[in-house]
C-alpha cells in the first residue's frame, strides 16, 4: 500500500476538481484497474464475437467456465499471497534481495499445485460426467492456472511500488487477448467460446511472462533458501486462515445458494444461479470504490501518524509516544468513518441509479429484488476489510483472524437460513456476516488502542531462548533493580 501517497498528496494538494479527479484516477489505477481491464476485455470479445448468436446451452456453460475461473483463482491463491506478502515486505527492509526470487519460486510452486489439486478433479468430472470436449476443458484449466499466476506475480510487482506497469502490462495481456480471439475467429473453424477461452489463457500468460521478466532485471540473484520462506508460513499460519476465510467469505453465500431448487446445473459440473450471481457482481463491483477511498485515505492521512509513532517508540520520551499514539489513533477512527460516510453516500446514488437504468438493460425482475440487500452486505464487507488491513499494522494478526473467521462463519449461517426466506431477503446473509465482522473488528482495534504498549513493548525476549541461562549464583535485587552475586549459602 505504501509508496503511492507523495503521488497523491501531491495532487490533492493542489486542490481542485481537475486534481482531485486526477488523484482519484490514480487510485483506481493502482488498486481494481487490473480485475476491471480483464472484465472489460471479457465482456468486449462476447460482444465483438456475438456471442448472443450461440445456443442457450454453450452460452450458459462459458458463463459458469468464466465464472469459477475467476473465483476458484482468487480463491486458491489466498492463503499463500498473505505469507509471502509478509516475507517479502521483510526482506525488502532487511535488504535480502537474493530471498525475493527464491519466495516467488517457493509461492508460485504452492499456488500451482493448489490450482492443480482444485482444478484438475473438477476438469476430469466436467470431461466425463459431463460430455464437454476435451479441448475446451483443457482451455477452461489453462485459462484458470494462468490467472492464478497473473494474480500470485502482480504481488511481487507491488512489492516493487510499479503499480502503473501492473495496469499498463494487464493491458497490454488483454489488448492481446481480445486482438488473438478476433484473429482465430475469422481464420479457423474453433468454436467460438473455446476461441475466447484460449485467448484469454494467452493474455493472462503474456502478462506472467511480462512480469517475470521485469522481477527478473531488478532481482538477478537467487538465494534459493525455501526453508525461509517455509519458516514463514509455520510462524505467520494466522495469516494463511485470514486470507482465505475473508476470501471464502467473499463467496461462501453463493455456494449455499447453489444448491436449492433455483440454481441450475450446467454440464453435470458447474452449479450457478443466475439471479443471486448477477446481483452479487453488481453489488461487489458497485462498491468496491471503497477500497479505493480507504486507500487513498491511509496514504494521505492515517500512514504519516503511523510513522511517527513507529519513529517515537524508537528512543523517544514517554510523553512522545503517548501524544503519537493518541494522534495516530484519533487518524485511524476519523478515516474508518470518513470511509463510512463517503461510501455510503456513493452506495445511496449507485444504488438509485442502478434501480433506475439496469432494468432498461434486461437487469429487472429478480435480480433487482435480491440486490438491495446485497448491496447493503458489501458496503459493510469493504469496510470490515478496511478494519482487518489496518490490523495489519499494529501486527494483530490474532484479531484479523478472529473477525475473518467471524465473517465466514456468520455469511454461511445466515445464508443457509435466507434461503428460506423471500427474494429481498436472499443477501441477508452477506449483510450480517460483515455487520459482526466488522463490529468484532472495531472492538479489537479499540482493545489495541488500550494494549498497544504492552503488544509493542512486553513481548518477544531480547535473547533468544536456551541460548544463555541466568547464573545460578545471580538473583535480581527488587529494590536495587540490578542483578546482584551471592555465595552459594545465600542462594
Amino acid at each position: 500500500m505504501a509508496g503511492i501517497g507523495v503521488k497523491l498528496e501531491r495532487l490533492y494538494s493542489k486542490r481542485s476538481i481537475v486534481s482531485t479527479i486526477a488523484g482519484f484516477g490514480y487510485s483506481i489505477i493502482f488498486t481494481i484497474a487490473p480485475v476491471g481491464l480483464v472484465m472489460g476485455a471479457v465482456i468486449l470479445m462476447q460482444i465483438l464475437l456475438d456471442v448472443s448468436k450461440l445456443g442457450y446451452a454453450i452460452r450458459q456453460l462459458y458463463a459458469c467456465t468464466v465464472l469459477y475461473v475467476f473465483i476458484f483463482a482468487m480463491i486458491v491463491q489466498a492463503p499463500v499471497n498473505s505469507v509471502i506478502s509478509r516475507f517479502l515486505s521483510d526482506a525488502i527492509y532487511d535488504e535480502r534481495w537474493d530471498d525475493i526470487m527464491a519466495a516467488y519460486n517457493f509461492g508460485g510452486f504452492i499456488n500451482v499445485a493448489l490450482a492443480a489439486l482444485v482444478g484438475i478433479p473438477f476438469c476430469l468430472h466436467e470431461y466425463m460426467a459431463g460430455g464437454v470436449d476435451i479441448w475446451y476443458v483443457f482451455a477452461g484449466y489453462a485459462c484458470f492456472s494462468t490467472l492464478t499466476l497473473a494474480f500470485y506475480t502482480q504481488l511481487f510487482l507491488q512489492a516493487l511500488k510499479a503499480y502503473q506497469r501492473i495496469s499498463l502490462y494487464y493491458l497490454i495481456g488483454m489488448v492481446f487477448a481480445v486482438l488473438l480471439s478476433l484473429l482465430l475467429h475469422a481464420v479457423t473453424t474453433l468454436e467460438t467460446t473455446f476461441v475466447m477461452l484460449i485467448s484469454m489463457a494467452a493474455g493472462f500468460l503474456l502478462i506472467v511472462l511480462i512480469e517475470y521478466g521485469l522481477l527478473n532485471q531488478f532481482f538477478q540473484g537467487n538465494s534459493k533458501d525455501y526453508k525461509r520462506v517455509l519458516a514463514y508460513f509455520r510462524k505467520y499460519i494466522l495469516l494463511v486462515f485470514t486470507n482465505l476465510f475473508y476470501t471464502l467469505g467473499l463467496y461462501a453465500h453463493n455456494f449455499v445458494f447453489w444448491t436449492t431448487p433455483q440454481a441450475i446445473v450446467v454440464a453435470k459440473s458447474f452449479y450457478c444461479y443466475e439471479a443471486y450471481d448477477m446481483a452479487t457482481c453488481i453489488a461487489m463491483f458497485l462498491n468496491i470504490s471503497a477500497t479505493v477511498i480507504f486507500t487513498t485515505r491511509i496514504e494521505l492521512h492515517f500512514q504519516g501518524r503511523y510513522k511517527d509513532y513507529s519513529e517515537a517508540t524508537i528512543g523517544g520520551r514517554g510523553i512522545d509516544i503517548d501524544n503519537a499514539k493518541a494522534r495516530m489513533f484519533t487518524a485511524l477512527s476519523d478515516e474508518l468513518f470518513s470511509l463510512v460516510r463517503i461510501q455510503f453516500i456513493i452506495t445511496v446514488v449507485v444504488y438509485l441509479f442502478t434501480v433506475v437504468i439496469l432494468p432498461r438493460f434486461g437487469m429487472g425482475g429478480t435480480v433487482m429484488r435480491i440486490y438491495p440487500c446485497m448491496a447493503a452486505g458489501y458496503f459493510v464487507l469493504f469496510v470490515m476489510y478496511a478494519a482487518i488491513i489496518l490490523m495489519y499494522y499494529f501486527n494483530d494478526n490474532t484479531g484479523a483472524f478472529i473477525t475473518a473467521g467471524s465473517f465466514l462463519a456468520v455469511t454461511i449461517i445466515v445464508s443457509v437460513f435466507a434461503t428460506r426466506l423471500s427474494e429481498i431477503w436472499y443477501g441477508i446473509g452477506v449483510f450480517a456476516g460483515s455487520m459482526v465482522g466488522f463490529l468484532i473488528g472495531y472492538t479489537r482495534l479499540m482493545w489495541m488502542e488500550r494494549n498497544l504498549d504492552w503488544h509493542i513493548f512486553c513481548q518477544g525476549d531480547i535473547m533468544a531462548r536456551g541460548e544463555e541461562k541466568m547464573p545460578s549464583n545471580l538473583i535480581y535485587n527488587k529494590e536495587q533493580g540490578r542483578l546482584e552475586e551471592v555465595s552459594e549459602e545465600g542462594a
